[in-house]
């Protein structure tokens, strides 16, 4: 693709030089009805035709690189709001799950958890009962699935 640019670009300046050299008669460059002074010859008309066109196409590669970024920013935009709304939903799927367990928690239902009910019975005074987790002996410390995540639960008592 580069070769073919450069290619491109050798055949214009080529071409340009032989509209230059070839023409050195007097012209005139008429713009809006009006004769644009200092433009006398032949291969000036070229040269103004040719800041044209060079004008024509960076406006166009503006236009265009404007065109991709907006495009780019719009669908990244897309996908940060899509990726916001799934938190969103995931957020609040998490949310409803806790407060559904801090219910069952709290009616007692919960697996092998005291509700707030059943640790004090109206009119009992004292040290709240102990939470043990289910299908452990009472008074045993269970560690935690990873041993090493604390030191505390990794003594040897």
């Amino acid at each position: 693709m580069v070769f073919l640019g450069f290619l491109l670009v050798a055949v214009a300046v080529l071409a340009g030089t032989g509209v230059v050299l070839g023409n050195a008669e007097s012209a005139d460059l008429v713009l809006f009805g009006q004769t644009v002074p200092g433009v006398s010859e032949q291969w000036q008309v070229f040269f103004a035709g040719a800041a044209v066109a060079l004008l024509f196409c960076v406006g166009m590669m503006l236009t265009f690189t404007g065109a991709a970024r907006r495009i780019r920013t719009r669908r990244d935009l897309r996908d940060l709001r899509e990726e916001h709304e799934e938190s969103l939903t995931a957020l609040i799927a998490e949310k409803r799950r806790l407060e559904r367990e801090l219910a069952q928690t709290r009616q007692g239902s919960g697996p092998g958890r005291p509700g707030p009910a059943a640790a004090r019975p109206a009119g009992e005074t004292g040290p709240l009962p102990r939470w043990e987790p289910a299908g452990a002996a009472p008074g045993v410390r269970v560690a935690p699935k990873n041993p090493g995540a604390s030191p505390f639960f990794g003594r040897k008592d």
